[in-house]
């Protein structure tokens, strides 16, 4: 009982770790900051582009975005050897 206690803190203190992760993606001067609970902190568009092309970028950049930063978390997750 005591070891699911300990991991179930573990794991709080990873979740505590990964709020304070950021990942910025830039496509066509439209970037994206997402934090390592995949929320959107940021957005900046570029005005140079049309309204449909921003909207393609945007939805490109957060994609990316949301898929790197998935990789990363997963990547500290495996590293700290925590097993479930």
């Amino acid at each position: 009982m005591f070891d699911n206690l300990k991991k179930l803190a573990e794991l709080k203190k990873m979740q505590d770790s990964f709020k304070k992760e950021r990942a910025t993606t830039e496509k066509r001067g439209v970037s994206v900051t997402i934090n390592g609970n995949l929320e959107v902190e940021e957005i900046k568009l570029n005005p140079e582009l049309s309204i449909e092309e921003q909207q393609k970028a945007l939805k490109e950049v957060l994609n990316e975005a949301k898929e790197n930063m998935q990789k990363n978390l997963a990547k500290s997750l495996m590293g700290s050897g925590f097993g479930f």
